[in-house]
């Protein structure tokens, strides 16, 4: 049975879409079985993976509201073993149209049941906000992976989410857990980074990722060329970051050496 992660942040800018689809790249390249899933309306992990988001016609929009199963959406990549469930902007009136409908919740949950076991992991690039959609996510996963950024005001809004967390932990999936916190546009010329870093382990403890993103052009231009960043500059600090922290979910030590 695949695990299915959630990528969460009610604020953005946080480097949230930017870390599932590069987690998702990573993971496929290491050979797994991966589905990433665009549930943003501003459908950015749909284009930064290459596909154009004003030519879709079947979305997670359809599955949310049961019009389609959730493989009859998949579109496929750049990148072997790993396929795209895709957004676009119609998504926006999903909320809305959900608002009084029983179960609203689990429409998620329930269509990927049947395809859990097609993939070694399910990754869900959730909207900045801690709407529905987020909930949706949140009551799909197994567990939860919140980017923060290095930056002035890190940990507020983060206490936020982690009340959301627990709150849907203890009415809606008892089983959900953080997967890690990814700390993100690090930049190590500044004391503020320092302090963050600190500030965030002292806060979360060991459930802060060893690897550590930094700030990247190469990571910030690739979404406009529809790459992950492993195809657009596989040699850059960001893509070797990516990959670290690929390792580092699959229990892979990131200074141990990779078997041929």
């Amino acid at each position: 049975m695949g695990k299915i992660i959630a990528v969460c942040n009610q604020k953005g800018g946080t480097g949230k879409t930017t870390s599932a689809i590069n987690l998702a790249a990573y993971l496929a390249l290491a050979r797994k079985q991966i589905l990433l899933i665009d549930l943003d309306p501003q459908a950015n992990a749909t284009s930064g993976i290459g596909i154009d988001r004003h030519s879709i016609q079947k979305s997670t929009y359809h599955v949310l509201l049961e019009e389609l199963d959730i493989k009859e959406i998949f579109q496929s990549s750049l990148i072997p073993n790993l396929l795209l469930a895709p957004s676009n902007l119609d998504l926006t009136g999903a909320e809305v149209e959900l608002v009084s409908v029983l179960g609203r919740e689990y429409r998620l949950k329930r269509a990927l049941q049947s395809q859990k076991q097609s993939f070694d992991f399910i990754i869900i690039d959730s909207p900045p906000s801690l709407g529905l959609l987020t909930i949706n996510a949140l009551c799909a996963a197994d567990s939860v992976l919140i980017p923060v950024q290095c930056e002035y005001y890190a940990l507020e809004g983060v206490t936020q989410l982690v009340n959301t967390i627990r709150l849907v932990k203890d009415n809606l999936n008892p089983e959900l857990a953080i997967e890690g916190v990814l700390l993100t546009m690090a930049d190590y010329r500044t004391n503020l980074t320092k302090e963050v870093i600190q500030e965030v382990k002292n806060y979360f403890k060991e459930k802060v990722f060893e690897t550590i993103i930094p700030r990247s052009i190469r990571l910030t231009e690739a979404p406009s060329f529809g790459k992950p960043v492993a195809l657009y500059d596989k040699d850059s600090s960001g893509a070797q970051k990516y990959e670290e922290l690929s390792r580092e979910l699959l229990g892979i030590h990131p200074h141990s050496q990779a078997t041929c």
